[in-house]
């Protein structure tokens, strides 16, 4: 039967029906098929008819589905499948449905045919209802016409070719499907295709789970905003994907090495076939971890797919199924090996998380809504926010390392909320500036060198363990440039060149030594500080940052300045580089370059700008690494042959020297060395981006 349909439509021209298939469709041969398949008479018939369908479907050119006798056996075959698991007959189910759902990803309009409505009595109805009576009780469902379409109230039927056609209803009606107070007795719908794929991503055949789930990826993406709604309020995919993502995060051990979950591979939803025996770096858990990711990587999938308004709910389902309810105790929970593993993998997610819905109500439920600028008393408003920031500080340093590479992916995504809730909407006012304008006079003496009313360095607290006529001392605050309120200049070529020297110039030259190693000079770092600023640049493009920082006389400089929580702990941390472990101290930097690159003036402005005149009680990036360096210069005349020590310990991180002998105060001296190259660092980046901004 199917090769004569074939010949007889590559015999005629191109959409012309030959008496074959007018036969077939007004004789109604597939609702004959569609009845012994549903018996299986004679055995395996419903496998022969499940071929014959999907054939059928997939070789006819000319549109099958718009046919009432086409569509209507079609729905009734799709419930079906499914049923039963492990059924002798997945494979051809599994096949059917996927071309069912390739004709409706080239003919969206065509779902409306497969949202069935039902309709049920209000509660409390009694067995004399109508609805009831006719279908024998007043709680079953009953489905209108055989059709699977309910004809809404002026629906009409038109006849052609001796056939009727029932008019799918229209995209309005379905939507408001599902509304209860639309009339007594409302109507819901059935969206079987999607139940049936539902059905089969639990098949222990895991070919015939992943072309299920490739099913439901087609149907989310379809563009009618009725088939989106059906899809989300009126089947159990949310619950599906939400219990399973619970389920394989439970099934992980409690304890997984963060480097395990770091650089793990081989994640990807429709490849998850992981070989324990084949795998030479398998750990404890592998198997679990590698389940959980990959069913986490189809739901980003399943959501960056979707229709918008599907991809929202399922992202909402996500946050408050899975993230609230399961990963946020074990994030908030006080075993150390428990948060980190749980930070860990959050890390992970993060990032892992391409979709704009889902990454949206990760950020919510990491961070919150908030964006009004914080103040002491309010950064405890949001526990798990604040717990997270409190990570960045923990007595665990491993903890600490992880939260903040945690911080430092997110402050990556594109998502303007992470860096406004975390940084921007404490700089918005400027408060942190003390405005004076300056007279004539003043000008003049700034020209020539001297700051009116600026604070010496050498009457700093920080600076009173150094002795008047300590070499060292004079040199470093001679080769320090001047701080001025006036850094607006005409000539920006000059004022970059002074902005970079401040920062080259901040580490005393006895606590210098990346100039005695090859390759480690500040040229290197520009390479890498053009090629980040410019993907910055592409990520904020579409948040529409002002290009020049907000006009002071617009600014509220009188309200208190607070930094944030999140800049507050980077601070405190960038204060102690001294004394703190190499591995944090990189992290700490790391996530402060990261910070730095952003183009928004404010952020340049407050971590970028050594002439920034600060408000009283209000510190800025370099203020901390000059108060920072006022510490080391006391401490470097407590230590024997320092330069040489600093230099061995150089050489060993670089690989250039064996390990050796414990050298003393290697904490101290693995933080001058993180100081140094940080400050080059900065020096690139403020470079790079005036430069950028100076170009046409």
């Amino acid at each position: 039967m199917l090769e004569i349909l074939i010949q007889e439509e590559s015999e005629r021209e191109s959409g012309e029906t030959g008496p074959c298939m007018e036969y077939l469709l007004h004789h109604k041969v597939l609702e004959t098929l569609y009845t012994l398949g549903k018996a299986d008479c004679p055995p395996g018939m419903k496998q022969q008819v499940l071929l014959f369908y999907t054939k059928l479907l997939g070789r006819i050119k000319q549109p099958l589905l718009p046919h009432i006798n086409v569509h209507r056996p079609v729905q009734k075959l799709i419930r079906l499948c499914g049923e039963v698991l492990a059924n002798p007959t997945e494979n051809e189910e599994i096949q059917f449905l996927c071309i069912v759902c390739a004709k409706l990803k080239q003919d969206p309009y065509l779902v409306n045919f497969f949202l069935e409505n039902k309709m049920k009595p209000p509660e409390g109805a009694g067995s004399s209802n109508n609805l009831g009576a006719v279908a024998g009780s007043s709680t079953e469902e009953v489905v209108a016409n055989d059709t699977g379409q309910a004809q809404p109230p002026g629906a009409g039927s038109s006849v052609a070719d001796g056939a009727v056609h029932v008019s799918p209803a229209p995209a309005d009606t379905l939507q408001a499907c599902a509304a209860p107070e639309s009339s007594p007795n409302h109507i819901l719908q059935d969206y079987n295709l999607v139940n049936s794929l539902l059905n089969l991503t639990k098949s222990p055949d895991g070919r015939i789970a992943v072309k299920a789930c490739e099913g439901l990826m087609l149907l989310v993406s379809l563009p009618e905003p009725a088939a989106a709604k059906c899809l989300t309020q009126n089947t159990t995919l949310c619950g599906l994907l939400t219990d399973r993502l619970t389920s394989l995060y439970q099934a992980l051990p409690q304890s997984i090495d963060p480097l395990d979950i770091e650089t793990v591979e081989g994640i990807n939803w429709g490849l998850d076939s992981y070989n324990v025996k084949e795998d030479a770096s398998a750990f404890p858990g592998k198997r679990a971890l590698i389940s959980f990711l990959s069913w986490f990587d189809y739901c980003d999938q399943l959501i960056k797919e979707a229709h918008r308004m599907a991809a929202t709910t399922m992202a909402r389902s996500v946050r408050e199924r899975f993230l609230v309810t399961v990963l946020e105790p074990q994030l908030m929970q006080t075993s150390e090996i428990g948060i980190l593993t749980a930070t860990s993998l959050l890390h992970r997610i993060v990032r892992q998380v391409t979709s704009e819905a889902l990454l949206e109500e990760i950020v919510v439920f990491l961070l919150g809504e908030q964006r009004e600028p914080e103040t002491l008393s309010s950064i405890q408003g949001n526990p798990l926010r604040h717990r997270l920031i409190e990570h960045c500080n923990h007595i665990s340093d491993e903890i600490s390392i992880m939260t903040l590479r945690l911080f430092e992916h997110l402050l990556q995504k594109p998502n303007e909320h992470i860096l406004y809730n975390l940084i921007l909407r404490n700089l918005e006012e400027r408060n942190y500036t003390e405005y004076k304008p300056l007279c004539p006079e003043d000008r003049d003496i700034v020209e020539n060198g001297q700051i009116p009313g600026a604070v010496d360095l050498e009457e700093d607290p920080i600076f009173t363990g150094i002795s008047p006529d300590n070499a060292l001392s004079k040199e470093w605050l001679s080769a320090s440039p001047p701080i001025t309120p006036d850094h607006q200049r005409t000539d920006g070529k000059t004022e970059v060149h002074k902005i970079v020297n401040s920062f080259l110039c901040l580490v005393p030259d006895e606590a210098k030594s990346s100039y005695q190693v090859e390759g480690t000079g500040y040229d290197t770092y520009l390479r890498d500080a053009h090629r980040q600023f410019r993907d910055y640049c592409a990520i904020c493009l579409r948040w529409e940052w002002p290009g020049t920082a907000k006009p002071i006389e617009k600014c509220n400089l009188e309200a208190p300045f607070f930094e944030g929580h999140f800049l507050k702990v980077l601070f405190d941390r960038m204060g102690r580089i001294l004394d703190q472990p190499y591995d944090v101290n990189l992290q700490v930097t790391s996530v402060l370059s990261k910070l730095s690159l952003f183009p928004h003036p404010h952020i340049h402005e407050f971590l970028l700008d050594p002439y920034v005149n600060l408000a009283p009680g209000c510190r800025s990036l370099f203020s901390v690494i000059v108060r920072v360096v006022g510490d080391l210069i006391v401490r470097i005349q407590r230590i024997p042959d320092f330069t040489p020590k600093l230099l061995l310990v150089r050489k060993r991180l670089l690989g250039l020297e064996p390990d050796g002998p414990i050298v003393d105060h290697m904490t101290l001296l693995e933080g001058v060395i993180v100081l140094e190259e940080f400050c080059k660092e900065l020096a690139a980046i403020a470079f790079v981006k005036f430069h950028s901004s100076a170009t046409p």
